[in-house]
């Protein structure tokens, strides 16, 4: 029986830093699924889903927790059972000028309709024009199966124009744009 854990990582950015993860656990017979990783203000910071047979689970997080003696903080969850039913998936894409609490006030729309956000990257970058601050953020999501989606784009759509944001919602079949 295979188990999932998944790993968050945090620390001093330097070269190795995968490689070591990566041999402890090849070491423990331990499979990499997937991963999210990033270099954030001089720190190293990911995400990591391994998958490993439950009789090396232990052994694998105990090889896993020596990492902290070289400076990296891992933290170790068990992956469970997905407790929501989908009914499908839909992309969010949203451009406009940065300020805080974009990310509230829609993450806030979104729960309230019941939707996942099953992954989510956020940048702020310079506006090739005018040089101002620009916030983009994309992110994946999971729909409910009572998921309502038009009425999901009408609050976005209510939202982006409070937020003077440019949003696109799209759902498997296809992009809706909202502004």
């Amino acid at each position: 029986m295979k188990t999932s854990l998944i790993l968050t990582l945090v620390g001093p950015d330097r070269p190795g830093l995968v490689s070591a993860v990566s041999a402890r656990a090849s070491q423990c017979g331990a499979n990499w699924m997937e991963s999210r990783m990033a270099h954030l203000a001089g720190q190293f910071a990911g995400v990591v889903r391994l998958e490993a047979d439950a009789t090396a689970v232990d052994a694998l997080e105990a090889a896993l927790r020596g990492l902290e003696a070289e400076g990296l903080h891992v933290t170790v969850a068990r992956g469970g059972a997905r407790a929501v039913v989908e009914a499908g998936r839909a992309c969010l894409e949203l451009v406009g000028h940065d300020r805080p609490g974009i990310v509230r006030e829609i993450s806030t729309v979104l729960a309230r309709h019941g939707v996942s956000i099953e992954a989510l990257e956020t940048a702020c970058e310079s506006a090739s024009m005018s040089g101002e601050a620009l916030f983009r953020a994309k992110a994946e999501l999971a729909l409910p199966a009572a998921a309502d989606l038009g009425a999901i784009r009408a609050d976005l759509e209510a939202l982006a124009n409070e937020l003077m944001v440019d949003l696109v919602l799209g759902d498997t079949s296809g992009a809706s744009r909202s502004t």
